[in-house]
C-alpha cells in the first residue's frame, strides 16, 4: 500500500516557479514508477512527467518539455518525488496530481497507475 500527499501548490505570476512535492509512505516506494499529472477546470486529466525506478529516467508532456523537472529522492525516510515547475503559463493552471504505479516503468498513462494523491492547487496569474 501506498500513499501520497502532494503540497507546494500555490499562486504564481507568469514566468515564474512553483516547485511541488509528493510524500509517499511505503516500504517499496522505491521501486515505483511515479507521475505527475494535471487537471484544468473542465477539461480531463493529463500527463505531465513520470520517473522510472530502475534508473529515474524521465519522460515529459510535450508542453512541459524544457520548463518542467520530474525527481525524486529515496534515501532512507525521504520518500518524495519533486516537480519543479519554471516559467510557467496561465495554461499551467490546474490540479496537480502525484501517482505512483508498482511495475516500476513510469508511464504517460493514467491507467497504468494504482495510487493517487488528493491533488494540490496550482494558479498561474497573467
Amino acid at each position: 500500500q501506498v500513499q501520497l500527499v502532494e503540497s507546494g501548490g500555490g499562486l504564481a505570476q507568469a514566468g515564474g516557479s512553483l516547485r511541488l512535492s509528493c510524500l509517499a509512505s511505503g516500504r517499496t516506494f522505491n521501486r515505483y514508477g511515479m507521475g505527475w499529472f494535471r487537471q484544468a477546470p473542465g477539461k480531463e486529466r493529463e500527463f505531465v512527467a513520470a520517473i522510472r525506478w530502475s534508473d529515474d529516467g524521465t519522460y515529459y508532456a510535450d508542453s512541459v518539455k524544457g520548463r518542467f523537472r520530474i525527481s525524486r529522492d529515496n534515501a532512507k525516510n525521504k520518500n518524495t518525488v519533486y516537480l519543479q515547475m519554471n516559467s510557467l503559463k496561465p495554461e499551467d493552471t490546474a490540479v496537480y496530481y502525484c501517482a505512483a504505479e508498482y511495475r516500476g516503468g513510469g508511464s504517460s498513462m493514467i491507467g497504468q497507475y494504482d495510487y493517487w494523491g488528493q491533488g494540490t492547487q496550482v494558479t498561474v496569474s497573467s
